[in-house]
């Protein structure tokens, strides 16, 4: 049975824009959406609704709030089997929960309440760093293109693992739109020093490294993606930088988060963490397995 794509609903702007994405998705590789929403999301975000005689009870208003999603998902995508949940639980662990038997899970980047005024919402933010499965933050505006498109692939040093880059792939492909994988490179800080490396050129071996991680994640799986085509960048700078330069009009940024240990769950890095909060499109964080960080290489994502 196929896993569903799951949307985290709670009411916002953001998250209906979530649900569009997750319906559009959904639709591309034939899988059911399901949409929650977790009912202690407003405590969770720091308000309460205000209660007065002509509201409805929390519970109503929840089941009048997914069943409003629903409705819009499909409007968006007729064809795609859509389920609702209303979960009477804190939001973090009712979705952290739920991506475990989701093929990924799609959030809106803020909620409603003071967090609104935070680049990226509390909820969104604490599932990305946690979840076992993909997650999808639904940055920047919706793009409206009938052909072309890219998506853009960041490699970081997790060369170990594809998982990250797979995804990208099946994205890319799903979308018949190319793929740009991005690995940035630089010199250590204790190499900026103002004497040559000895025994070569330095930017020349840095740049070789990036090549070389490059040649290991995109090699491993390029040749199951035929149709794909694949544009591979080597960039002298912050990874943070040049991602989000590359994912200005891209349809989806990809990049990958390293596990721990399960009682921290995921690795978000400073690019991650940079991705999240500033990217101009949607953002996907994908877990890599345990183990996955090549000894050595510096970790970029």
């Amino acid at each position: 049975m196929e896993l569903p794509v799951v949307v985290g609903v709670d009411g916002s702007k953001g998250s209906l824009q979530a649900v569009d994405w997750a319906a559009a998705e959904a639709e591309r590789s034939n899988r059911a959406l399901r949409i929650v929403h977790a009912s202690l999301w407003e405590h969770y975000e720091g308000i309460r609704p205000e209660i007065s005689a002509d509201r409805p009870s929390e519970q109503v208003f929840a089941e009048n709030l997914v069943a409003t999603a629903q409705k819009r998902a499909t409007h968006l995508a007729p064809g795609i089997e859509v389920s609702t949940e209303v979960r009477a639980e804190e939001a973090v662990s009712a979705l952290l929960e739920e991506g475990t038997e989701a093929a990924l899970l799609v959030l809106g980047p803020r909620g409603h309440g003071p967090i609104a005024a935070m680049l990226l919402g509390s909820v969104s933010l604490a599932v990305a760093a946690r979840a076992r499965c993909p997650v999808v933050v639904t940055r920047g505006e919706p793009l409206h293109r009938p052909t072309g498109g890219r998506v853009v692939l960041g490699i970081g040093s997790t060369t170990g693992s594809t998982a990250a880059a797979r995804f990208a792939f099946e994205q890319a492909r799903s979308r018949g739109c190319e793929l740009v994988a991005v690995r940035a490179w630089s010199f250590p800080p204790s190499e900026n020093m103002p004497y040559p490396l000895v025994g070569g050129d330095q930017a020349g071996m840095y740049r070789q490294q990036a090549e070389e991680t490059a040649d290991r994640v995109l090699g491993v799986i390029a040749g199951d993606y035929p149709e794909v085509a694949v544009e591979r960048k080597l960039v002298a700078g912050t990874a943070h930088q040049m991602l989000l330069e590359e994912a200005a009009g891209a349809e989806l940024l990809v990049v990958g988060a390293k596990r721990r240990h399960a009682a921290i769950g995921l690795q978000l890095g400073r690019v991650n963490h940079a991705m999240l909060h500033h990217a101009p499109c949607p953002v996907a964080v994908v877990p890599e397995p345990s183990g996955s960080a090549h000894p050595g290489h510096q970790e970029t994502t």
